[in-house]
């Protein structure tokens, strides 16, 4: 959490950009222009949410809408030059970060992640949130 705050500011002092809005950009960026609802499935938010995400970008000239289609419901978000320059700049999404570092692990360090992340998800399911271990999973100590 520590780590996706501190990249949340340096997004902010350094591109001026949100998260989602920057994550906006990347798929923009390497999928070419698109319908608002394809964005909002590809960096998972609400088509409502997009909406406003594309609104601050439209409004700081990181994308534009367009109407290409007969049917003028029908919009497509684009990068504007100064959006594809933020979107090949700025640095990777903080999740990114986290699956390259995981791939450059193997073995018994991968092994040993994936039993502790297994113990915080069962510890988030529980009620109480008692200390004890599960029965499946090996005390990492």
């Amino acid at each position: 959490m520590q780590a996706g705050y501190l990249y949340t500011k340096e997004l902010n002092r350094n591109y001026r950009v949100s998260a989602p809005q920057l994550n906006c950009l990347i798929t923009l960026y390497e999928n070419g222009p698109m319908p608002p609802s394809q964005i909002a499935k590809r960096i998972m938010v609400k088509s409502s949410t997009v909406t406003g995400v594309i609104d601050r970008l439209e409004y700081k000239g990181l994308v534009k809408r367009t109407r290409n289609s007969p049917d003028r419901r029908v919009i497509t978000i684009e990068l504007t030059e100064a959006g594809g320059k933020l979107a090949e700049n700025a640095p990777p999404p903080i999740q990114q970060k986290i699956v390259d570092g995981l791939k450059r692990l193997h073995g018994d360090k991968l092994e040993q992640i994936a039993i502790n992340l297994r113990l915080l998800t069962h510890m988030l399911d529980v009620t109480d949130f008692d200390t004890e271990y599960p029965e499946d999973t090996h005390h990492p100590l």
